[in-house]
Protein backbone atom coordinates (compact mmCIF):
# COMPACT_ATOMS: atom_id res chain seq x y z
CA UNK A 1 0.00 0.00 0.00
CA UNK A 2 1.54 3.28 -1.49
CA UNK A 3 0.52 6.84 -1.93
CA UNK A 4 -1.02 7.55 1.08
CA UNK A 5 -3.68 4.94 0.91
CA UNK A 6 -5.64 3.61 3.62
CA UNK A 7 -6.62 -0.08 4.47
CA UNK A 8 -10.07 0.96 3.40
CA UNK A 9 -8.82 2.00 0.31
CA UNK A 10 -6.81 -0.31 -0.61
CA UNK A 11 -9.43 -3.28 0.16
CA UNK A 12 -11.99 -1.46 -1.58
CA UNK A 13 -9.81 -1.45 -4.76
CA UNK A 14 -9.18 -4.87 -4.47
CA UNK A 15 -12.50 -5.97 -4.27
CA UNK A 16 -13.60 -3.67 -7.40
CA UNK A 17 -10.72 -5.60 -9.02
CA UNK A 18 -12.51 -8.89 -7.96
CA UNK A 19 -15.56 -7.74 -9.87
CA UNK A 20 -13.44 -6.92 -13.28
CA UNK A 21 -11.39 -10.33 -12.56
CA UNK A 22 -15.18 -11.50 -12.61
CA UNK A 23 -14.30 -13.56 -9.42
CA UNK A 24 -17.34 -11.77 -7.76
CA UNK A 25 -20.14 -11.96 -9.53
CA UNK A 26 -24.17 -10.36 -9.22
CA UNK A 27 -25.94 -11.85 -6.31
CA UNK A 28 -22.66 -12.81 -4.49
CA UNK A 29 -22.89 -12.07 -0.77
CA UNK A 30 -19.98 -9.67 0.91
CA UNK A 31 -20.07 -11.02 4.60
CA UNK A 32 -18.44 -8.83 6.98
CA UNK A 33 -17.00 -11.34 9.08
CA UNK A 34 -15.49 -13.38 6.05
CA UNK A 35 -13.64 -10.23 5.09
CA UNK A 36 -12.30 -9.09 8.42
CA UNK A 37 -10.35 -12.42 8.73
CA UNK A 38 -9.34 -12.28 5.04
CA UNK A 39 -7.83 -9.11 4.80
CA UNK A 40 -6.86 -8.65 8.64
CA UNK A 41 -9.18 -5.38 8.95
CA UNK A 42 -11.31 -4.16 11.82
CA UNK A 43 -15.10 -4.17 11.34
CA UNK A 44 -15.01 -0.67 10.71
CA UNK A 45 -13.03 -0.92 8.08
CA UNK A 46 -14.78 -3.11 6.24
CA UNK A 47 -17.95 -1.24 6.59
CA UNK A 48 -16.24 1.43 5.08
CA UNK A 49 -14.60 -0.40 2.53
CA UNK A 50 -18.09 -1.41 1.50
CA UNK A 51 -20.23 1.62 1.76
CA UNK A 52 -17.79 2.89 -1.14
CA UNK A 53 -18.30 -0.15 -2.95
CA UNK A 54 -22.22 1.07 -2.61
CA UNK A 55 -21.63 4.62 -3.99
CA UNK A 56 -19.62 3.26 -6.73
CA UNK A 57 -22.82 1.11 -7.34
CA UNK A 58 -21.40 -2.19 -7.19
CA UNK A 59 -22.74 -3.32 -4.16
CA UNK A 60 -26.34 -3.32 -2.26
CA UNK A 61 -27.54 -3.21 0.99
CA UNK A 62 -30.69 -5.51 2.10
CA UNK A 63 -32.13 -4.66 5.50
CA UNK A 64 -31.34 -8.04 7.89
CA UNK A 65 -29.57 -9.58 4.26
CA UNK A 66 -26.24 -7.31 4.17
CA UNK A 67 -24.46 -6.91 1.62
CA UNK A 68 -24.44 -8.44 -1.99
CA UNK A 69 -22.50 -7.54 -5.10
CA UNK A 70 -25.30 -5.64 -7.38
CA UNK A 71 -26.95 -7.18 -10.17
CA UNK A 72 -27.73 -4.38 -13.12
CA UNK A 73 -30.67 -4.10 -14.69
CA UNK A 74 -31.74 -2.56 -18.33
CA UNK A 75 -31.52 0.76 -17.12
CA UNK A 76 -28.41 0.31 -16.25
CA UNK A 77 -27.03 -0.72 -19.20
CA UNK A 78 -28.51 2.05 -20.79
CA UNK A 79 -27.14 4.52 -18.55
CA UNK A 80 -23.74 2.99 -18.93
CA UNK A 81 -23.63 2.63 -22.80
CA UNK A 82 -24.78 6.61 -22.61
CA UNK A 83 -21.22 6.76 -20.78
CA UNK A 84 -19.14 4.48 -22.97
CA UNK A 85 -20.29 6.71 -25.90
CA UNK A 86 -19.47 9.70 -24.54
CA UNK A 87 -16.10 8.63 -23.69
CA UNK A 88 -14.80 6.55 -25.92
CA UNK A 89 -15.73 7.98 -29.03
CA UNK A 90 -14.88 11.46 -28.06
CA UNK A 91 -11.32 9.96 -27.26
CA UNK A 92 -11.07 8.42 -30.79
CA UNK A 93 -12.41 11.64 -32.30
CA UNK A 94 -9.37 13.55 -29.95
CA UNK A 95 -6.71 11.86 -30.22
CA UNK A 96 -3.74 12.06 -32.38
CA UNK A 97 -1.83 9.47 -33.93
CA UNK A 98 -1.14 6.28 -31.80
CA UNK A 99 2.21 6.80 -29.70
CA UNK A 100 4.17 3.50 -29.75
CA UNK A 101 3.73 3.23 -26.29
CA UNK A 102 -0.39 3.84 -26.17
CA UNK A 103 -0.48 1.43 -29.23
CA UNK A 104 1.62 -1.60 -27.37
CA UNK A 105 -1.07 -1.14 -24.58
CA UNK A 106 -3.49 -1.94 -26.76
CA UNK A 107 -2.11 -4.68 -28.20
CA UNK A 108 -1.17 -6.78 -25.12
CA UNK A 109 -4.75 -6.39 -23.83
CA UNK A 110 -5.64 -7.84 -27.29
CA UNK A 111 -3.17 -10.36 -26.73
CA UNK A 112 -4.35 -11.44 -23.85
CA UNK A 113 -7.78 -11.60 -25.02
CA UNK A 114 -6.69 -13.76 -27.55
CA UNK A 115 -4.93 -16.22 -25.45
CA UNK A 116 -7.88 -16.29 -23.25
CA UNK A 117 -10.40 -16.58 -25.99
CA UNK A 118 -8.11 -20.01 -27.07
CA UNK A 119 -7.79 -21.29 -23.19
CA UNK A 120 -11.55 -20.68 -23.93
CA UNK A 121 -11.42 -19.12 -20.70
CA UNK A 122 -14.42 -15.97 -21.13
CA UNK A 123 -14.48 -14.69 -18.04
CA UNK A 124 -10.74 -13.59 -18.40
CA UNK A 125 -12.16 -12.39 -22.40
CA UNK A 126 -14.48 -10.51 -20.98
CA UNK A 127 -11.87 -9.05 -18.39
CA UNK A 128 -8.91 -8.33 -21.13
CA UNK A 129 -11.29 -6.65 -24.02
CA UNK A 130 -12.46 -3.95 -21.25
CA UNK A 131 -8.86 -3.07 -20.75
CA UNK A 132 -8.93 -2.46 -24.27
CA UNK A 133 -11.26 -0.03 -23.99
CA UNK A 134 -10.03 1.34 -20.94
CA UNK A 135 -6.76 2.30 -23.03
CA UNK A 136 -9.23 3.86 -25.59
CA UNK A 137 -10.23 6.46 -22.56
CA UNK A 138 -6.87 6.58 -21.69
CA UNK A 139 -5.88 8.36 -24.87
CA UNK A 140 -7.69 11.36 -23.16
CA UNK A 141 -4.58 11.28 -20.71
CA UNK A 142 -7.08 12.21 -17.82
CA UNK A 143 -6.42 10.48 -14.60
CA UNK A 144 -10.57 11.60 -13.63
CA UNK A 145 -11.81 9.76 -16.63
CA UNK A 146 -9.57 6.99 -16.04
CA UNK A 147 -11.00 6.72 -12.50
CA UNK A 148 -14.61 7.15 -13.61
CA UNK A 149 -14.23 4.52 -16.35
CA UNK A 150 -13.01 1.93 -14.17
CA UNK A 151 -15.40 2.20 -12.27
CA UNK A 152 -17.94 1.95 -15.57
CA UNK A 153 -16.28 -1.43 -16.68
CA UNK A 154 -16.56 -2.47 -13.22
CA UNK A 155 -20.25 -2.28 -13.59
CA UNK A 156 -20.24 -3.74 -16.87
CA UNK A 157 -18.22 -6.57 -15.65
CA UNK A 158 -21.01 -6.79 -13.93
CA UNK A 159 -23.56 -7.42 -16.45
CA UNK A 160 -21.63 -9.45 -18.40
CA UNK A 161 -21.17 -12.03 -15.63
CA UNK A 162 -25.05 -12.62 -15.85
CA UNK A 163 -24.30 -13.73 -19.31
CA UNK A 164 -26.42 -17.67 -19.27
CA UNK A 165 -23.73 -18.44 -22.43
CA UNK A 166 -20.39 -16.56 -21.87
CA UNK A 167 -18.95 -18.04 -24.69
CA UNK A 168 -21.25 -16.92 -27.16
CA UNK A 169 -21.61 -13.34 -25.55
CA UNK A 170 -17.92 -13.14 -25.50
CA UNK A 171 -16.33 -14.68 -28.67
CA UNK A 172 -17.34 -11.92 -31.70
CA UNK A 173 -15.40 -8.67 -29.90
CA UNK A 174 -11.96 -9.48 -30.37
CA UNK A 175 -11.64 -9.16 -34.07
CA UNK A 176 -14.00 -5.99 -33.83
CA UNK A 177 -11.44 -4.69 -31.13
CA UNK A 178 -8.84 -5.21 -33.44
CA UNK A 179 -10.12 -3.32 -36.49
CA UNK A 180 -10.82 -0.59 -34.19
CA UNK A 181 -6.96 -0.84 -33.25
CA UNK A 182 -5.78 -1.37 -36.64
CA UNK A 183 -7.44 1.99 -37.89
CA UNK A 184 -6.03 4.10 -35.07
CA UNK A 185 -2.93 2.98 -35.83
CA UNK A 186 -3.40 3.88 -39.55
CA UNK A 187 -4.64 6.76 -38.01
CA UNK A 188 -7.94 6.77 -39.96
CA UNK A 189 -9.65 8.28 -37.29
CA UNK A 190 -13.54 8.58 -38.81
CA UNK A 191 -13.36 4.96 -39.89
CA UNK A 192 -11.84 4.03 -36.56
CA UNK A 193 -15.13 6.32 -34.53
CA UNK A 194 -17.51 4.42 -36.59
CA UNK A 195 -16.41 0.96 -36.25
CA UNK A 196 -16.49 2.13 -32.18
CA UNK A 197 -19.62 2.96 -32.69
CA UNK A 198 -21.39 0.09 -34.47
CA UNK A 199 -19.64 -1.74 -31.95
CA UNK A 200 -21.65 -0.24 -28.75
CA UNK A 201 -25.06 -0.31 -30.44
CA UNK A 202 -23.97 -3.92 -30.51
CA UNK A 203 -22.58 -4.63 -27.60
CA UNK A 204 -25.44 -2.15 -25.75
CA UNK A 205 -27.82 -4.59 -27.79
CA UNK A 206 -26.77 -7.79 -26.69
CA UNK A 207 -26.95 -6.62 -23.16
CA UNK A 208 -29.97 -5.49 -23.13
CA UNK A 209 -31.10 -9.02 -23.91
CA UNK A 210 -29.29 -10.78 -21.33
CA UNK A 211 -30.30 -7.77 -18.58
CA UNK A 212 -34.01 -8.51 -19.78
CA UNK A 213 -35.06 -11.74 -18.33
CA UNK A 214 -37.89 -13.24 -20.87
CA UNK A 215 -34.84 -13.65 -23.15
CA UNK A 216 -33.56 -16.69 -20.64
CA UNK A 217 -36.10 -19.27 -21.57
Amino acid sequence: MSNGQSLADHITLELRADIIGGRLVPGMALVENDLVSAYNASRNTIREALHRLGQEGLTVYVRNKGVSVRRLGVVDVRDLFKVRRTLELHAINASQPLRDDQSERMLQALEATELATEREDWRAVGTHSLAFHQHIVGLLRSPLFDEFFTNVVAQLRLVFSTAPDESRFQAPWLARDRQIHALLAEGDIRAAADAMSLYLDDSEHLLLQICTPSSHH
